[in-house]
């Protein structure tokens, strides 16, 4: 993987549902490797259950691609399947390396019902059953007629699954039903009691059948698609040590790390570095608690304590192991876990992440295009910003986080990069300064803000020391003179 990686997820929840994602992203493939984009999160690729334009989550089939005639249409939200291995192959060769959305955990839209017995668990302590064994018409049919067989001939059945939230007899919602034969797995997240079914058919990843299916479905995929590694989604819902075994099937099939990260939605830090070591720290995790802490600092008014930004983070406690993000497509105004970090925070946000030494950032479709629909306007800047971590982070970092309202950190380039030094100040209030030691190499040179707030130039000292300054509520990024120019040449 290249240096300095900066993985964009590359969508919204509202993004046109109008088969044109996949020619988007031919089409921009070029652009996105031009200004420092190294991996790109692609949405689920695979035919939904139950509407044409929905995001992806809610699977049906995880072998059609856009390409049957499955659940009224042919493509799938974001185009066909040929389109789909097209736009893989364009990232590719721009040099960008493609997560595959990969969702395990249910299936939605089944073909049909079956009687199966199952008791009722009560929905906020799964663990707790509040019936005796009653015959369920259970939602757990799936045999892909419109496939026909073609690339598996597997069909399910309620054998396959640990239980369901529909019983189309009684017809009633916010019912979950654990089948009397099953138990829930027990490696997976606490909330609830036991947090293993999240929606529709949940897939029993402890059956053998089931499992060997799910192998044979990945390497099928990597295969038949040609993605880099994966984007693992609701991992927090499924058995810890399928998602371990399963992940290293997947590398020893293609003799290849193929990199994973994985969603475990939680602002507890411990929960998941717990859940790091139940895995063997096989992948990195979304740093839930970053956001939430960014989040609260951008609706504070100025009273958050900057210093304490990074307290029981990912990126403080394990950095090796975390993939920084501002807002996704589930914390986008909406949404079930709506926590939208404020505007006027995000370039301040995305100067944090992007420019820090430590995590991978991941920044959002939303953030760099817009969300028309809820009149979210692009983050200004944010190019230029990918483009700063890509050419000039790097070096040591030294770090100035010693003031509640103004903290920021330099970074003095190394052997292979001895001019990319850089110094950043972010604030959450009043305006502020602090002399920050860059290198001694950079003495005499100039330094700009390429976020264009500071008209000053700030001249090294010396002692490799400068004066830098940030506007109040905002961010101030400073690099030489000469990156600065070069800066200017590739704008946005």
């Amino acid at each position: 993987m290249a240096d300095n990686r900066t993985i964009i997820q590359y969508f919204e929840w509202y993004v046109s549902g109008n088969h044109v994602l996949w020619k988007k992203c031919i089409a921009q493939a070029s652009r996105l490797a031009e200004f420092g984009i190294t991996d790109v999160w692609l949405p689920p690729a695979f035919k939904v259950g139950f509407m044409e334009d929905n995001v992806g989550y809610a699977v049906y089939d995880l072998y059609d691609l856009g390409e049957f005639n499955q659940k009224g249409c042919d493509k799938t939200k974001y185009g066909s399947r040929e389109e789909y291995q097209e736009a893989v192959r364009s990232f590719q060769k721009n040099g960008i390396s493609v997560l595959a959305d990969t969702v395990l955990n249910h299936r939605v839209g089944a073909d049909g019902f079956e009687d199966a017995s199952a008791v009722y668990v009560d929905p906020y302590n799964r663990m707790a059953v509040q019936s005796s064994p009653v015959t369920i018409s259970a939602p757990t049919v799936f045999n892909f007629p419109g496939r026909a067989g073609v690339y598996s001939d597997f069909k399910w059945n309620h054998r396959h699954f640990t239980g369901v939230d529909w019983d189309n007899y009684t017809r009633q919602t916010g019912h979950i039903y654990r089948f009397a034969d099953k138990q829930w797995a027990q490696d997976v997240d606490r909330e609830y009691g036991n947090y293993d079914f999240l929606m529709g058919a949940d897939v029993d990843v402890q059956s053998p059948e089931v499992r060997e299916e799910l192998l044979r479905w990945g390497r099928w995929y990597l295969d038949f698609t040609g993605v880099d590694g994966f984007r693992m989604d609701a991992v927090k819902h499924i058995s810890a040590g399928f998602i371990k075994d399963w992940l290293r099937e997947m590398r020893e099939y293609k003799k290849a790390c193929l990199p994973a990260v994985g969603e475990y939605w939680s602002g507890d830090v411990n929960a998941l570095l717990d859940y790091l070591n139940r895995v063997d720290y096989c992948m990195s995790l979304f740093d839930v608690p970053l956001h939430f802490n960014i989040r609260e600092m951008s609706y504070a008014e100025g009273n958050y304590n900057m210093a304490d930004i990074l307290n029981n983070t990912l990126l403080q406690r394990c950095p090796d192991h975390a993939v920084t993000f501002i807002d996704n497509h589930d914390s986008q105004p909406g949404q079930s876990l709506e926590s939208f970090v404020n505007v006027w925070m995000k370039q301040v946000a995305y100067a944090l992440i992007l420019l820090h030494k430590d995590g991978v950032p991941c920044i959002f479709y939303g953030d760099l295009y817009g969300i028309p629909c809820t009149r979210n306007i692009p983050i200004p800047r944010l190019r230029t910003m990918v483009r700063v971590r890509h050419d000039y982070a790097y070096g040591e970092q030294h770090d100035y986080m010693d003031h509640c309202d103004v903290v920021g950190w330099t970074r003095e380039g190394d052997a292979e990069h001895p001019d990319s030094g850089l110094a950043l100040l972010l604030s959450d209030k009043r305006p502020g300064s602090k002399r920050m030691y860059v290198g001694r190499h950079f003495a005499g040179r100039r330094f700009k803000d390429c976020l264009r707030k500071i008209r000053e130039d700030v001249v090294i000292d010396e002692e490799g020391c400068g004066e830098f300054t940030v506007q109040g509520f905002s961010a101030a990024v400073w690099v030489t003179e000469e990156a600065y120019e070069n800066l200017i040449i590739h704008e946005d």
